[in-house]
């Protein structure tokens, strides 16, 4: 019978993302995540009927941390202009590499769901979703740029962030941080910004 603790039920895939991001998608098993979570074994198969929804939980659940309703809001506090967007970017970035065992757990679920379409449906869905909100929420900001440039940004800032978390070397931080402000600048202007 699964359990409807909430708290017990979070508390076991915030073990499952470090587990992830630890062992990968192959070390992910119901004991890993109870010796994880600092639990008596047995406790995930009680919340969880397979390692498949383990999974897709853990899938929900990154996106559950990342979500922080007080960002959302300053994204539409401050001027209207192309400094605030490189602003809001660097924020982006720094907020997601502060999570670095959920963007890593991601993308081993990324991974998995090559070969599991039901959790690759899961992985669609709520990056849909979340892309989706990122557009509107952009859209209704008034800050400069449209849709394209906002999944333009994604596309580019999610792989600057796999750089960071993996090759952490490639690129020193005032590297990235010019990166992040020549993307926004030629995004936003089609080309590079004048200097002086």
């Amino acid at each position: 019978m699964v359990r409807r603790n909430p708290g017990r039920r979070a508390a076991l895939l915030d073990a499952a993302i470090e587990v992830l991001a630890d062992e990968g998608a192959r070390g992910l098993t119901f004991r890993a995540v109870d010796q994880q979570a600092g639990v008596p074994v047995g406790t995930a198969s009680n919340y969880f009927s397979s390692r498949g929804d383990i999974l897709k939980g853990a899938g929900e659940r990154v996106y559950e941390r990342l979500a922080d309703d007080d960002v959302i809001a300053d994204g539409l506090q401050g001027p209207r202009d192309r400094a605030r967007v490189t602003e809001l970017m660097h924020a982006l970035v720094d907020r997601v590499a502060a999570f670095p065992t959920g963007f890593l757990a991601l993308l081993e679920l990324r991974l998995e769901a090559v070969r599991r379409p039901e959790l690759r449906d899961v992985l669609t869905h709520r990056i849909r979703a979340d892309l989706d909100f990122n557009v509107a929420h952009h859209e209704k900001s008034g800050l400069p740029g449209d849709g394209t440039m906002v999944v333009l940004l994604w596309l580019a800032l999610n792989w600057l962030i796999v750089e960071r978390l993996t090759l952490p070397e490639l690129f020193t931080d005032e590297q990235r941080h010019d990166l992040v402000t020549a993307l926004v600048d030629r995004l936003l202007t089609g080309q590079p910004p004048k200097s002086g």
